[in-house]
């Protein structure tokens, strides 16, 4: 389960009343590699390996295509609380050799990072060109809501959604922190080798630096958001080649950078 019930006082009018709600669960998971802590994060508790793994993909950590082995070493309330993960040296990335140093927030990806240059992505420009139409992506998010399982019952989760060029739904994932839910989505289709099929990056949220640069490290094209792009995450998508889409709702969305894939009416 991912939430839990809570009572609350509710106030309507002047008029106090006792409700129920359910709300999103947020429990730390410390993450180690090789028996060595490496990170906590804070997340909903559910789909923890593809977590890890998409959080290790996008730190450049490990992008093997060969699984790695998970070990649950504490629960707590019986959810994971500490997971390790093996890896062999020679399929350690050059991002372990900067890993982070301070917990990893629900609201911040980037927290911990040591430097300035920390933020940085490189890699070439995606080259990958593709079309669609308003209407299809609208379409998608209607497909992207009806799974939105967690949020119907708390209003208080993130989800992030896959899909292909065919516009079908791959992998959906929910979550309170917006990074993990896309992790969590990297994390299910790696373990089953169809990233590549990864077109549209459907989010809930507002999209942050990060994000981009998740969907730039796993060669997704199209960004769309139903909430705000920060300034930063449209510079980097232009710099990146994605296609940055914010405000996806009521019939209405923004196109900020790389509008080229937008079919033309």
């Amino acid at each position: 389960m991912q939430t839990n019930t809570y009572q609350g006082l509710q106030i309507i009018n002047k008029k106090q009343s006792i409700t129920t709600d359910e709300l999103v669960k947020e429990a730390p998971l410390q993450i180690n590699i090789n028996n060595e802590s490496y990170t906590v994060v804070m997340r909903t508790p559910g789909n923890d390996q593809d977590l890890v793994l998409g959080l290790l993909y996008a730190e450049d950590i490990y992008k093997n295509s060969l699984p790695i082995p998970f070990k649950i070493i504490e629960e707590k309330f019986n959810i994971p609380s500490i997971i390790n993960v093996t890896i062999t040296p020679n399929d350690l990335g050059k991002g372990y050799l900067n890993k982070r140093t301070l917990m990893s927030v629900s609201s911040c990806g980037i927290c911990g990072k040591k430097e300035l240059d920390d933020i940085k992505v490189s890699g070439e420009k995606i080259k990958q060109k593709v079309n669609f139409s308003s209407e299809k992506l609208l379409n998608m998010f209607t497909s992207f809501q009806k799974h939105q399982v967690t949020f119907k019952k708390t209003g208080g989760s993130h989800a992030a959604g896959i899909f292909n060029t065919q516009f079908k739904l791959l992998t959906l994932r929910e979550d309170i922190g917006r990074h993990n839910a896309v992790d969590k989505c990297i994390g299910s289709l790696l373990q089953i080798n169809i990233l590549k099929n990864g077109i549209y990056l459907l989010v809930s949220g507002r999209v942050s630096y990060e994000i981009v640069s998740k969907a730039f490290l796993a060669k997704i094209p199209v960004i769309v958001a139903v909430s705000a792009c920060s300034s930063m995450a449209v510079d980097f998508a232009k710099e990146f080649g994605i296609c940055l889409i914010g405000f996806t709702r009521e019939n209405k969305m923004t196109v900020y950078a790389n509008p080229s894939s937008l079919e033309k009416k």
